[in-house]
């Protein structure tokens, strides 16, 4: 699909089911570009229809690495053989997204649960000055940037991890359009760090932030070797900020989603070599605001790619401190 040759490493699907005695749900983790709306509604109802969990206790996050398939995420139009090998992929994901959740479910035991915070240097603002007064895609050190790793801790009552979900807001782009290997890019390569960590004993989703102007300090094209390290770096935080995390048994479950329509507009892309994006009006928007509260953890889902100072505001102004916000969750519906 897509004009990939080979596959580097494996993509996968991690779920983590959470149950307070009323109720269930279920964060889930998808190494692809991002789920389209239509794709998100037919996969959350069948995941609901066979599991259980309600579709607002649903978050269905991508991970948005640019080194997977796209699969309907921006509403193209395929036809013939690549429609038909979309479909195939499409149903494979959707038979392995209720396979996991089951598996999470059918693991469901006594557990604590806890929040954490660190830093990670790894991201940093693409929206640079093109040297003629405007803005172009690429690397700006000095445009704002969110380092936080959010982490949530599961464990056993004696203590031992057994899911560690991740957020950072960073765009799994650190491959680049030359590369035709399969590949969960940075994100895919956090998570198997952390879950390799613990002797794959833990179950580790990791999810994207408010990363719509966030790229990774490297694109390396096609170095594997650089993406690793990446993954390492990343991965390492995660592991000290578990490892410091204190757990509580207490577990109480609200969730609720809504759609809001905001104003359209497109992008208009103007000739020249440094590439400055200008917009257009366009249809309104739908987007998809999905909320998961965990005890006092917030999961503030968005159905789209955020910037950077839009996720800041909402964390300064949530009444919950540990809130975290999960981009292209619950569909998707541009930046």
């Amino acid at each position: 699909v897509d004009g990939f040759k080979s596959i580097h490493d494996p993509l996968y699907l991690r779920a983590i089911v959470v149950d307070d005695g009323a109720s269930q749900a279920a964060l889930v983790g998808v190494e692809l570009i991002g789920l389209a709306h239509a794709m998100w509604e037919k996969l959350t109802a069948r995941l609901s229809r066979e599991t259980g969990i309600p579709v607002e206790n649903i978050l269905l996050a991508a991970v948005h690495t640019h080194a997977a398939p796209t699969i309907g995420t921006y509403g193209e139009r395929a036809t013939g053989e690549t429609a038909r090998k979309r479909a195939e992929y499409v149903q494979k994901v959707e038979d392995a997204l209720v396979t996991v959740v089951r598996q999470a479910q059918a693991g469901l035991q006594p557990a604590r649960v806890g929040f954490g915070t660190g830093q990670a240097k790894v991201n940093m603002n693409r929206r640079a000055r093109n040297g003629e007064g405007g803005w172009m895609l690429g690397n700006n050190p000095d445009g704002v940037s969110d380092k936080t790793v959010a982490v949530i801790k599961f464990e056993t009552l004696a203590g031992e991890p057994f899911a560690i979900f991740s957020n950072y807001g960073v765009h799994g782009t650190v491959l680049g359009t030359a590369n035709f290997q399969i590949s969960g890019d940075l994100p895919g390569a956090t998570a198997r760090y952390v879950e390799q960590h613990y002797g794959g004993k833990v179950v580790s989703p990791w999810t994207s932030g408010a990363a719509g102007d966030q790229d990774p300090i490297y694109r390396v094209g096609t170095d594997f070797r650089n993406l690793a390290a990446l993954g390492q770096i990343l991965g390492e935080e995660v592991i000290r900020v578990a490892d410091g995390i204190k757990t509580s048994p207490r577990g109480r479950i609200h969730a609720l989603q809504k759609i809001v329509t905001c104003p359209g507009k497109r992008t208009v892309q103007l000739p020249g070599r440094n590439r400055e994006y200008q917009m257009a009006d366009a249809d309104p928007v739908a987007i998809r605001l999905s909320l998961l509260v965990i005890n006092d953890i917030a999961l503030a889902g968005v159905s789209g790619e955020v910037l950077t100072n839009i996720a800041l505001r909402l964390k300064l102004e949530s009444p919950l401190t540990r809130t975290i916000m999960v981009t292209h969750c619950n569909g998707s519906s541009g930046y």
